[in-house]
């Protein structure tokens, strides 16, 4: 029988250290025969290399010696195997992280407390709700359904999935739940588009006793700011000052979705008083500003605060320039959109995602250069979605061009075949131009597929 001996680990922890030590192998010798055995790391070192572990590919080295050591069979304790989900996920490889786990079931170590939180995140990086359901199962079974994080994590995984009943389900099952699970059932709500419960579910909770923390602020202010309740964004104010008072601390985050949501109820003097009065503005902060200015047309003073952004050395990402050529569509600047285009992609080496180029087809569309937003659409290194293509169709209206409205037109209905917007805007272009027979021939085609134009509506909230 081989006798495994133990290496004592090295004074390094890079990773060829580790790699180096899997080659030292203990002999023995039966008649001519030689049988030999990789050296078993020791815990602490595997812990040490995962934890200092700096990309996928490194990563993959340590996990493939574990394996080829068996060092898991020698120590089977979920936190070996917790170390190594969380790395996976840490590294953004959620399928990978989701292998080690079932590896670790079919191995047959039951999850703890900590794994199963983990998992979660991952099954949200994949939208796996049904593998989700089988481990709500697994945690009801060892009794781990009802422990803050993991609640909490099954309420973030249906949220995410829009299942919202399910979400509460598993919130009202707990009557002893913690601010954790509570917040995460105002997160769901404010991020899956349901403000006004969100802002119900945060009056419940201070109802209950319950001090909010800055999690929970960061919620219900972006729920507020997309409800535009200025009385109600006062209040929360109020509540953001409380929470500050008791965490003994300025959380940036919180002051950043104050900012938010001020620019959003349309009071950016406000919003400016916030963001004026803040220790240190990140990227978020001016970001807010730039987008609150933009959102209410006032072009000057958002690229006025980009310019200010610079200055003050703090470097731009993707959301900045989404709100720089959006307030550039809204005044119509066409030559400083081009600028800012340019800007982003040569001075920041940011490569332009859907918005902007949806930001540039838009603002060359308004401006009536329709055949430079046609080149746009067409030299986009990704497909336009129906917002892309819906900005070209309503300059088309606005102009009259009926060729290219009817080749949009095409588009949106590859895009979206159920929706009657293509054929009321392109019957407008028709009726515009006195081609009447074309008007009649989409009528008939409308009736035939028995589309309705759906009626606009409003929701007015109140202050009070």
């Amino acid at each position: 029988m081989i006798k495994l001996c133990r290496i004592q680990p090295p004074k390094a922890t890079r990773i060829s250290d580790l790699l180096n030590r899997s080659c030292l192998t203990t002999t023995t010798t039966a008649g001519n025969l030689d049988v030999k055995s990789p050296s078993i790391p020791d815990p602490e070192t595997i812990s040490t290399q995962l934890s200092h572990c700096s990309c996928l590919s490194e990563l993959n080295q340590i996990y493939a010696h574990i394996i080829r050591t068996q060092f898991l069979h020698l120590y089977p304790a979920p936190f070996h195997w917790n170390n190594i989900i969380r790395s996976y996920t840490r590294r953004d490889a959620p399928t990978k992280s989701l292998f080690v786990y079932v590896s670790m079931s079919r191995a047959g170590v039951l999850p703890d407390c900590y794994t199963i939180p983990i998992v979660l995140k991952t099954l949200c990086q994949l939208f796996a709700v049904e593998i989700g359901r089988q481990l709500h199962s697994v945690a009801v079974r060892i009794g781990l359904d009802s422990n803050e994080f993991c609640e909490s994590g099954f309420i973030n995984l249906y949220s995410k999935a829009g299942e919202f009943e399910n979400a509460r389900n598993v919130f009202d099952q707990n009557p002893e739940r913690k601010l954790g699970s509570w917040n995460a059932v105002i997160a769901g709500l404010s991020q899956g588009g349901r403000a006004r419960e969100a802002v119900e579910m945060f009056i419940e909770l201070r109802k209950c006793g319950l001090l909010p923390d800055d999690v929970t602020m960061v919620s219900v202010t972006s729920a507020c700011g997309g409800l535009g309740d200025l009385g109600l964004a006062l209040q929360l104010h109020k509540c953001v000052y409380q929470a500050e008072i008791v965490a003994e601390k300025s959380d940036v985050l919180m002051l950043n979705s104050l900012v938010d949501m001020y620019g959003k109820c349309g009071r950016m003097d406000l919003a400016y008083r916030v963001f004026s009065r803040m220790e240190q503005q990140n990227v978020s902060s001016w970001t807010s500003m730039i987008v609150g200015y933009g959102m209410h047309g006032h072009v000057d003073e958002a690229l006025e605060c980009f310019r200010c952004m610079r200055e003050a050395g703090v470097r731009p990402n993707h959301v900045t320039f989404v709100g720089v050529l959006s307030a550039c569509v809204h005044g119509g600047t066409v030559q400083e959109g081009r600028y800012y285009f340019e800007m982003m992609k040569k001075d920041y080496g940011i490569n332009p995602r859907l918005q902007h180029y949806g930001c540039m087809v838009d603002l060359l569309g308004r401006a009536g250069l329709l055949e430079e937003a046609r080149k746009m659409v067409e030299d986009m290194p990704m497909k336009a979605n129906s917002a892309v293509w819906g900005c070209l169709m309503g300059a088309c209206e606005k102009y009259g061009n009926v060729k290219m409205g009817e080749w949009v037109a095409k588009h949106l209905q590859e895009l979206e075949p159920w929706n009657d917007g293509a054929f009321v805007v392109l019957s407008n272009i028709y009726a515009s131009r006195g081609l009447w027979k074309e008007v009649e021939r989409l009528r008939r085609i409308m009736h035939q597929r028995k589309l309705a134009k759906v009626p606009g509506y409003s929701l007015a909230g109140s202050a009070d």
